[in-house]
């Protein structure tokens, strides 16, 4: 269960937000400052549909995600991981507990997938695992096309408020060349 900065929950950061906002606002030829909360937050929306279209998290964030207290390995819902930060075993309670290192082994494959493996939970029915995710750094770090792609829903999202049309295709076009696939459920060797 991810319960925490998963793929598709986006609230972009201060920089990160005007940038997006601007964008989108550069493409809908609006020039006043009015509407700017509901474009980041249509911009938020854009690219928490563009992550799960992706099955990435986009812009680098902390992920917590809770996974059965179990001995094989287990691989991470958000990708690409660039770090595993803490385990933490939690009681049927709920209670918290940091694990030791020497509890639990950790691999972040070459595709960004993050693995973990319990050892000994120490009576653990559940772990808890932070990880630091994403693709890029900020929003102008992001690949072109997967912006763009944001950008152009986001607009829709502003300018198609009372439609029933779906988005325009173009903007999963711009997009598809970045999604992952996978013909097969992933097991860690």
């Amino acid at each position: 269960m991810m319960n925490n900065g998963e793929p598709g929950s986006v609230l972009l950061g201060t920089t990160d937000r005007a940038s997006a906002v601007a964008a989108v606002k550069t493409m809908l030829r609006i020039d006043s400052s009015d509407d700017d909360v509901l474009i980041a937050a249509l911009a938020e929306t854009a690219l928490g549909l563009a992550e799960q279209f992706l099955g990435q998290v986009l812009i680098t964030r902390t992920v917590r995600q809770n996974l059965p207290a179990l001995s094989g390995w287990q691989r991470l819902q958000a990708a690409p991981v660039q770090a595993i930060t803490q385990i933490d075993g939690l009681t049927a309670a709920g209670t918290a507990t940091v694990l030791p290192v020497n509890a639990y082994e950790i691999d972040i494959d070459a595709r960004g997938d993050g693995w973990v493996r319990l050892i000994d939970g120490g009576g653990a029915a559940q772990l808890r695992v932070t990880s630091i995710a994403g693709r890029a750094e900020a929003w102008t770090s992001l690949p072109a096309p997967v912006r763009q792609g944001a950008v152009l829903l986001a607009g829709y999202l502003f300018s198609e408020r009372d439609t029933t049309r779906p988005p325009p295709a173009a903007i999963t076009a711009l997009w598809r060349p970045f999604r992952g696939l996978a013909m097969a459920r992933a097991v860690h060797a």
